[in-house]
């Protein structure tokens, strides 16, 4: 499969991501490469083989989601570290 410089274009579009002609041009030939795998890929048959989500056999653990209560002296002791407060709650910089 052989991409197009539009079709590299997109995906540096897609990526979010300035691409000189030079840049397209060299990206052309990978990007065409690593989809060419991809179809590779799709020729192998999988009937027969379980699904599964990574190969190490490691499984999360996770814990209950519980609100611990804090006496009002700690909530004091943390107010009292930060920059800056707002109607009781702690002001952080947008992020956005």
């Amino acid at each position: 499969m052989e991409l197009t410089k539009d079709e590299v274009r997109d995906v540096a579009l897609l990526a979010r991501i300035g691409i000189t002609d030079e840049e397209a041009d060299l990206y052309q030939k990978d990007l065409s490469s690593v989809f060419g795998y991809f179809d590779k890929l799709q020729e192998v048959d999988t009937k027969n083989v379980e699904e599964i989500g990574h190969i190490t056999g490691v499984t999360n653990v996770y814990r209950d989601d519980k609100v611990q209560e804090m006496s009002d002296e700690g909530k004091k002791m943390i107010m009292k570290s930060i920059p800056e407060e707002r109607e009781g709650y702690i002001k952080v910089k947008s992020v956005l």
